[in-house]
C-alpha cells in the first residue's frame, strides 16, 4: 500500500480523535464521541498495518488479538469504582511502551550505523528510514529517543504508584525519602548530564542509566503526593503519557502518533490546570509539594456527630421543596447511583426541585461522578458544576451528601492551617438541613477531620449508602 492511502487514513483518524475529544466535553455527546475515538483508532491500526514498511503480519495480528482479548476481559471485570486505578494502570503501559520503543530505536540505529553503506540500500521499514538520515537528523533522533524514554519511564513508575494508592495497596499519605526534593533534583540533573553524553554518542549504557534515574523520579515524585491529590495526578500522568507518545512518534516518523500524543498531552495538561485551579493550588505545588502541608496547628473540632434514622430523613425530604444532592466516592463504592436516581425520580414526581452539585475533583478521577449519574440515567440538565450551584445553598431546604468529605469541608474556609485551606468547596452547610450518608465516623480517604459533621444543622445518616437509600425510597410518598 502506498504512502497516499496511509497519509489520508491518518488525516481522517486525526480528525476523528479531535471530534472525540470535543464531544467528551458534554454528557449528551460523550457516547457519540467515544465511537469517534474507536473508529479513529481502528482506522489508524489498519492504515499502519497496510502502510509502507509493514511486515510481521502473523506477529502483529497475534498481538492485536491477544491485547484485544485481555482488554475485553478487563473491561468486563472492572467496576466503575475501580476505573481510576484502571486508568492509572493503562498510563503505565503507555509509558513502558515508550521506553521499549525508544530502546528499540537506539538498537536499530546502532545496527544500521555499523553496516557498510552499500548494504544499507536493501533495508526496509524503520531501518530504511534510519539509513537515509543525515548526521544532523541522527542527532535529532537521539534527542527524541532520550525524551521519549525519559518521559515514558517517569510515567511508568509514577502510574504504578498511583495505581497502588488508588487501589489501597499503597499508603495514601505523602511520603518522601530523606532529602526529599533534593533527591528528585539530583536525579533530574543526572538525567540531563546523561542525556548530553548520550547525544554525544556515549553509548546505550547512558540511556540505560538515565532510564533507571527516571524510574526513580516517577516513583519518588508520586509517593510524595497524598491521596487527596490523586485526581490531579491521574490527569497529569495522562498528559505525560501523551508527550511520551508524541516523542516516540517523532522517533518513528509516525505523523499520527505525534498528533495523538500532542492531543493527549495538551488535553491532560489543561485538565490538570483546571483541577488545580478548582482546588486553589498551583500545579507545581501539587507535583512537587504533594498534599498535606500545614503552617501551624489545625483548628480543633468540637461538638458531636448527631445521627438520624431513615424515618427522620424521609420526613424532612417529604416536607422540603428544594433539594441538592452532592455525590462523592462513597456513592461509587456503594454502587448507589441507581438508588440515587430512583430517589431523584420520586422526589421530582412530587413536584420538588432536585439538583446535583458536582465538585471538579469529586471522586478519584475527573468526571467520575458525571459518568456514574449518566449511567443511572439522571437527567443532564439537573447535574450542575460547583460554580453554577454554590450560591443556591442558602435557599435550599435539604442538602444530601453521599460519601463526600474534602469537597464539602468548611475547614477550607474557616481554618487557615488546614491542609485544604483556600480550596473552593461546596458550601452545603448553608442549607437549612444537611444529611450526610456515611459508613462511619472515620475521616475518609484524605484523613482530614470535617467540621461539617458537627454543625447544628447536620445529621449523620450512617450506613452503606445503597442500603440506606433503598430503605428510604418506600417512605417517600
Amino acid at each position: 500500500m502506498d504512502y497516499g492511502f496511509t497519509t489520508a487514513a491518518y488525516v481522517v483518524a486525526a480528525i476523528l480523535f479531535i471530534l472525540s475529544l470535543g464531544g467528551l466535553s458534554g454528557q449528551e455527546s460523550a457516547k457519540r464521541a467515544v465511537w469517534y475515538g474507536i473508529v479513529g483508532m481502528a482506522l489508524a491500526i489498519v492504515a499502519t498495518l497496510m502502510g509502507p514498511g509493514a511486515g510481521n503480519w502473523f506477529l502483529s495480528l497475534l498481538m492485536i488479538a491477544g491485547g484485544g482479548a485481555i482488554g475485553y476481559v478487563v473491561a468486563q471485570r472492572v467496576q466503575m469504582t475501580e476505573m481510576p486505578q484502571l486508568v492509572a494502570a493503562m498510563h503505565s503501559l503507555v509509558g513502558l511502551a515508550a521506553v521499549f520503543v525508544g530502546f528499540n530505536a537506539d538498537l536499530e540505529l546502532s545496527r544500521v550505523l555499523a553496516m557498510d553503506p552499500a548494504a544499507r540500500v536493501g533495508l526496509e521499514g524503520f531501518a530504511a528510514l534510519l539509513a537515509k538520515k543525515t548526521a544532523v537528523e541522527i542527532s535529532i533522533l537521539r534527542v527524541e529517543v532520550f525524551l521519549g524514554v525519559f518521559i515514558g519511564a517517569v510515567t511508568f513508575t509514577g502510574s504504578v504508584v498511583a495505581f497502588g494508592k488508588l487501589a489501597g495497596k499503597v499508603d495514601t499519605t505523602a511520603k518522601k525519602l530523606p532529602g526529599g526534593h533534593l533527591l528528585n533534583a539530583g536525579a533530574a540533573l543526572g538525567s540531563v548530564i546523561l542525556g548530553v553524553m548520550y547525544f554525544n554518542d556515549a553509548g546505550i549504557w547512558s540511556l540505560i542509566l538515565m532510564t533507571l534515574l527516571a524510574f526513580f523520579i516517577g516513583y519518588h515524585l508520586i509517593m510524595g503526593i497524598g491521596g487527596a491529590d490523586m485526581p490531579v495526578v491521574v490527569s497529569m500522568l495522562n498528559s505525560y503519557s501523551g508527550w511520551a507518545a508524541a516523542a516516540i512518534g517523532f522517533s518513528l516518523g509516525n505523523d499520527l502518533l505525534i498528533v495523538v500524543g500532542a492531543l493527549v498531552g495538551s488535553s491532560g495538561a489543561i485538565l490538570s490546570y483546571i483541577m488545580c485551579k478548582a482546588m486553589n493550588r498551583s500545579f507545581i505545588s501539587v507535583i512537587l509539594g504533594g498534599f498535606g502541608g500545614t503552617s501551624g496547628p489545625q483548628m480543633e473540632v468540637t461538638g458531636e456527630q448527631i445521627a438520624i434514622d431513615t424515618e427522620g430523613v424521609a420526613a424532612a425530604l417529604n416536607d422540603a421543596d428544594s433539594i441538592i444532592i452532592i455525590p462523592g466516592y462513597g456513592m461509587a463504592v456503594a454502587q448507589a447511583q441507581q438508588s440515587v436516581s430512583e430517589l431523584t425520580r420520586k422526589l421530582r414526581a412530587k413536584g420538588k426541585t432536585v439538583r446535583f452539585a458536582i465538585h471538579p475533583v469529586a471522586g478519584r478521577l475527573p468526571g467520575h461522578m458525571n459518568v456514574l449519574l449518566a449511567e443511572a440515567k439522571v437527567p443532564y440538565d439537573i447535574v450542575l458544576e460547583m460554580d453554577e450551584i454554590n450560591e443556591d445553598f442558602p435557599s435550599t431546604d435539604v442538602a444530601i451528601v453521599i460519601g463526600s468529605n474534602d469537597i464539602v469541608n468548611p475547614a477550607a474556609q474557616e481554618d487557615p492551617n488546614s491542609p485544604i485551606a483556600g480550596m473552593p468547596v461546596l458550601e452545603c452547610w448553608k442549607a437549612k438541613q444537611v444529611f450526610v450518608s456515611k459508613r462511619g465516623q472515620g475521616t475518609g480517604y484524605s484523613g482530614i477531620e470535617n467540621p461539617l459533621f458537627y454543625k447544628d444543622n447536620t445529621r449523620m445518616f450512617y450506613g452503606d449508602a445503597k442500603k440506606s437509600l433503598d430503605a428510604l425510597l418506600p417512605l417517600i410518598d
